[in-house]
């Protein structure tokens, strides 16, 4: 009986193994599913932000596109 404990362990041994190979595998693809996620948002954030910036330089060169039409007719 004896030399049944052994195999017994060795045969569980690969089984406790594959279990945690299994854990840190879910982990890490959780994790990596996570940093994805977070990626997609300051990504977005990101273009939402150069979007504005955008709007806000054409603002910018409109008035003063404008500014320096008004100065080039009150010289003449």
């Amino acid at each position: 009986m004896s030399s049944t404990s052994p195999n017994d362990s060795g045969a569980s041994q690969p089984n406790t193994s594959e279990d945690a190979n299994a854990d840190v595998t879910a982990a890490v693809e959780e994790l990596l599913n996570s940093l994805s996620s977070k990626f997609a948002g300051v990504s977005s954030e990101i273009f939402a932000k150069m979007d504005e910036m955008s709007r806000r330089i054409d603002t910018l060169e409109a008035a003063l596109q404008e500014s320096k039409v008004k100065e080039g007719s009150s010289k003449q």
